[in-house]
């Protein structure tokens, strides 16, 4: 499934760069007021960080909500004490778009994250022009000298790359090419099985200075705690803040741990 969703997402931008070459895309993205600082707005604090995410739908789990004003939705995040806001610009399964990426950013001051399957420096610029200040990158999805090209090319246009992994072998692939934000998917983006205890499994072998994320997983209070206690500095939530009626009171909650 992630070969297939990473193909797609490829396949889409492709579709994009025929209408955009890419030298309209670089010239936007150069044009962009600098990305703000990520590493700053999600270090280890005394509470819990936590990155909200705009998320219509996933393969897992189907259509979770409509999301009619993706900026309403993350100014709310804003207001309840998100340190970052994730946006879903895959199209296919999820439901998203760069359209829905511009309209937070214009809407936020705080960080936000391209949140895709990237495998190409064209989906970059488009980031960086869409006005992200992450990106993410999926490591079982990329060969390393990809994973390290683009790494660096994010870091060059002034962003931060969020560095997924899933196994020790992919932390350690991370590790290698310098990632300063490191996330623990407990999802395998191949079964989609869950393994909450994944992460504490693999943050210890995380080097201090690297700011740990824990990804997925999280449906209750007990969810943040449990990743707390296992060393995460941040958390991601997705699914359990577009599912609840009230996403101000449900980061609270989670910003108490």
């Amino acid at each position: 499934m992630l070969t297939a969703l990473t193909s797609g997402s490829i396949e889409d931008s492709e579709t994009r760069r025929s209408e955009r070459p890419f030298a309209v895309v670089e010239q936007a993205a150069l044009a962009r007021p600098a990305a703000l600082d990520a590493l700053a707005a999600l270090a280890p604090a005394d509470a819990v960080r936590i990155i909200a995410e705009v998320k219509r739908a996933s393969p897992s789990r189907g259509s979770l909500a409509a999301i009619a004003d993706p900026a309403a939705l993350a100014l709310s995040y804003e207001r309840g004490g998100a340190s970052a806001i994730s946006v879903l610009t895959e199209e296919r399964r999820f439901g998203g778009s760069l359209a829905d990426l511009e309209a937070v950013r214009a809407a936020v001051r705080i960080p936000v994250l391209r949140k895709d399957f990237i495998g190409t420096a064209y989906q970059v610029f488009e980031a960086r022009a869409a006005g992200a200040d992450l990106v993410l990158l999926i490591v079982a999805a990329l060969d390393q000298p990809v994973l390290a090209d683009l790494h660096a090319l994010i870091g060059e246009l002034g962003m931060t790359a969020l560095v997924e992994t899933h196994s020790a072998d992919e932390l350690s692939r991370a590790i290698d090419i310098g990632a300063g934000l490191i996330g623990v998917n407990a999802r395998d983006l191949s079964t989609f099985e869950l393994d909450r205890d994944l992460f504490g499994r693999l943050a210890a072998s995380i080097p201090d200075g690297v700011i740990r994320v824990a990804e997925s997983a999280v449906k209750t209070v007990d969810d943040v705690a449990h990743y707390r206690a296992a060393g995460a500095d941040v958390v991601l939530v997705g699914e359990a803040l577009v599912t609840h009626g009230d996403p101000e009171s449900t980061l609270h909650d989670f910003l108490q741990v």
